[in-house]
């Protein structure tokens, strides 16, 4: 063998990564290094720091999807350098997207499924967001067409998500949202139509809210609105924030009326990386028809190779996540997402009954029909323990679970609850396994009377 050869071999024997000069110093945090590395080494250094992030599966506290299959993995892989936006040259992956929209059109029923208009989205917030603009402007050329003033809009919306509170502050509408009440934590008709007048731009119902997972009362509210119409003349659409919902509706309860079967419905937005089951980074908003989406939203741009039509906030964005829900699409099928879903009730409805076995606990949300599957719970009134829900959610984190507590909105901020997402992938031996590690730690708490956080301390980081 040649001596150059041999010289290489020894200098790979004792070429180990943590002996690197790179492992020798921390990592550089506020510039970019003098020198680079071999992709091995910069691969564990960066390994190594997210190691220090929680278990995603064992995050029950988000709606998004934890847990693929190998194949989708694989199209993701395939389609890192496909940018969505370049329709000219990804012509494929651009049909591959209104195949999802039409998918959706129908499973929503919408009156012209092969026809609807809708587009993609980087995730359900951003689809609502372009859902309350198709809103506003809507309402602006009516205002404008009647010779009234556009200063002042308003949307209604129910206890929501983040991201309407955005919509409001960022499009300068006003946002008439309904309070919560105590054992009322969703939107009612009357509440709607209590704070409507000429300058709504439209109403906001959510199927599955963030806090207590129930589905608000969306065929209620649109008839409210029609009777509204027919009594003072105010034509006042109604778009539903489907994010969780819109997956699990049709597969848990296909009577329930809260989509385009209903005239009053003119827009609906989803996460297809919740509950659609896709890799985060995808959502969905489809229009009744193409006059509820105003032309003036929509801009052609040509640089790219061709000229196509865009309506999203972001532009340059990656493809895999879509291509990923179409492949979801033809795996499962119908009966395949019913059994998924289906899947995910029962296994809320196991933990409910759990957690309501330790007769500590009143269950708010236990994954039955008008629920996303999850469960909610709270204290009960009178029961007299050492820990409240925050040290309770501490303590779990210790055996590596997130289960977040936290207070509802102002008028019910006094009370406490505790929330967990059975997802696809959250098995029933999970959820066995969590319920003994919150009956473990209840009576923890119960033989160490000293050692829940001391009021006062801690508690800022939950608030």
């Amino acid at each position: 063998m040649a001596l150059h050869r041999i010289v290489h071999q020894c200098s790979e024997l004792t070429d180990d990564t943590y002996a690197c000069a790179l492992f020798g110093r921390a990592a550089e945090k506020f510039r970019m290094p003098p020198q680079g590395s071999s992709p091995r080494e910069a691969y564990e250094m960066v390994h190594d720091e997210l190691m220090l992030d929680g278990n995603a599966r064992m995050n029950l506290a988000t709606f998004c999807t934890t847990w693929e299959e190998p194949e989708v993995r694989r199209l993701m892989s395939e389609s890192i350098s496909k940018n969505m936006i370049d329709k000219d040259e990804y012509p494929q992956t651009a049909e591959i997207e209104m195949r999802c929209v039409h998918i959706l059109a129908d499973l929503w029923h919408s009156p012209e499924s092969t026809t609807t208009m809708g587009c993609s989205t980087t995730g359900s917030s951003e689809a609502a967001m372009l859902g309350g603009l198709a809103m506003k402007q809507r309402w602006k050329q009516k205002m404008k067409k009647e010779g009234k003033s556009c200063g002042r809009p308003n949307l209604i919306t129910g206890p929501v998500q983040i991201c309407w509170h955005k919509f409001c502050r960022y499009w300068d509408v006003e946002l008439r949202e309904i309070p919560f009440a105590p054992g009322r934590y969703t939107s009612s008709a009357a509440e709607v139509i209590e704070r409507c007048d000429e300058n709504t731009i439209g109403v906001v119902a959510t199927l599955g809210t963030t806090f207590t997972l129930q589905y608000e009362p969306v065929k209620q509210i649109a008839a409210a609105l029609d009777k509204l119409e027919e009594e003072r003349g105010l034509d006042i659409p109604l778009h539903v924030d489907g994010a969780s919902g819109g997956f699990l509706a049709p597969f848990l309860e296909p009577d329930l009326e809260w989509d385009f079967r209903i005239p009053r419905v003119r827009s609906i937005n989803a996460s297809g990386h919740k509950f659609g089951l896709s890799p985060l980074g995808v959502g969905w908003v489809l229009w009744r028809s193409a006059a509820d989406l105003p032309e003036e939203l929509i801009f052609n741009v040509n640089y790219l190779g061709g000229d196509m039509p865009t309506f999203a906030l972001n532009f340059s964005r990656p493809a895999g996540q879509i291509i990923a829900q179409y492949y979801n699409f033809l795996r499962y099928g119908y009966e395949g997402y019913r059994k998924i879903q289906q899947s995910c009730r029962e296994g809320a409805r196991f933990f409910a009954d759990r957690v309501r076995r330790t007769g500590l606990f009143e269950i708010i949300s236990g994954g039955g029909p008008g629920n996303v599957p999850g469960v909610c719970w709270k204290l009960l009134p009178n029961v007299k323990v050492n820990f409240d829900l925050y040290d309770l959610a501490d303590k779990l984190r210790t055996r590596g679970w997130l289960v977040p507590a936290y207070s509802l909105p102002p008028n019910c901020e006094k009370t406490v609850i505790q929330r967990i997402l059975v997802r696809h992938g959250v098995s029933i031996e999970l959820l066995d396994r969590l319920a003994r590690d919150l009956e473990d730690s209840i009576k923890f708490f119960a033989d160490h009377p000293g050692s829940r956080v001391a009021e006062g301390e801690g508690k800022a980081f939950h608030h």
